[in-house]
């Protein structure tokens, strides 16, 4: 049994917590929401006042917090965890965050004793529950090996992408591919029904030929062909427009840092921007193709 800090108790932070108390870890928990610290408690967890608090003695200290000045605060003020945790913890921010900043965070880390890994996540909120997320890892080969087992609870799929920050690099390139193969799937069941073909039919057919893709097969767009997808339940969101464009939003961020050309990438940020400005930030990002068909 480990002894573990956790510091963000969200609608991701709070079910990864109860998977690793559950595992029978001594788990405590640190967040703004007094409920979702009762959460924690409830499930056999502890809660902590201060972020000191919640990270005295503890062997590893995981956080997911919604962006990286977040992180940057939690890690590097004097009330942080560089300053209260105890020197040679194990580090895992699993936070989505730019890659500068992950990179420099690591650095510090590095330089006050500790080991830190970026894991940031895929698999939304039901994957968090299940345990059974997707973890992209930047870090050292030692660290990747020293957070794997806590990851291994919270997740399915353990990779280790590289050095420090890939694990962010990892995440922005998937969601910037996933947020504009949505949109062309949209497109192209929004093209098909205007020219006479029905979805289940253009599914049916696209599904087993060369445009295929998830977007497609596990999560459709149009209502009908994918039960399971939130076009069925009224775009109900399981990863929000306002989610996605902050993704795309990095992903834009780190291609001006490497002076690569994502023109696409830059397209889908504009529409998935459309999207949350018109008062649907909070739909699923799939719901852009009902924006589109109201162009």
């Amino acid at each position: 049994m480990s002894k573990i800090g956790f510091i963000g108790l969200g609608n991701m932070g709070l079910p990864m917590a109860k998977n690793l108390v559950a595992a029978g870890h001594d788990v405590t928990g640190f967040d703004l929401s007094d409920a979702a610290k009762s959460a924690l408690v409830a499930a056999g967890g502890a809660s902590a006042d201060t972020i000191a608090a919640a990270v005295a003695e503890a062997e590893i200290i995981v956080s997911m917090l919604p962006a990286g000045k977040h992180v940057s605060a939690v890690y590097t003020e004097a009330e942080g965890v560089l300053a209260q945790g105890d020197a040679g913890a194990l580090l895992i921010d699993s936070s989505t965050i730019d890659v500068d900043t992950a990179r420099g965070g690591s650095a510090q880390a590095e330089a006050a004793g500790f080991t830190m890994v970026d894991a940031p996540v895929s698999g939304g909120v039901g994957g968090a529950a299940a345990g059974t997320l997707t973890f992209m890892v930047g870090g050292t080969e030692e660290g990747f090996a020293a957070a794997k087992p806590y990851l291994d609870i919270m997740g399915q799929n353990i990779f280790h992408a590289g050095g420090s920050g890939n694990g962010q690099v990892a995440k922005i390139c998937n969601n910037m591919l996933l947020g504009i193969s949505m949109i062309g799937t949209a497109e192209a069941f929004m093209l098909g029904e205007k020219l006479g073909l029905d979805a289940q039919t253009f599914f049916d057919i696209s599904s087993t030929a060369s445009g295929q893709c998830w977007s497609m097969t596990s999560y459709c767009p149009a209502p009908g062909p994918v039960p399971t997808s939130p076009a069925n339940k009224g775009y109900a969101p399981g990863f929000t427009a306002a989610m996605m464009l902050k993704d795309l939003l990095l992903s834009q961020e780190a291609a001006g840092s490497a002076a690569a050309a994502t023109p696409m990438g830059q397209r889908a940020t504009e529409l998935y921007t459309q999207m949350a400005d018109a008062g649907d930030a909070d739909m699923d990002f799939s719901g852009i193709m009902q924006m589109l068909q109201k162009q």
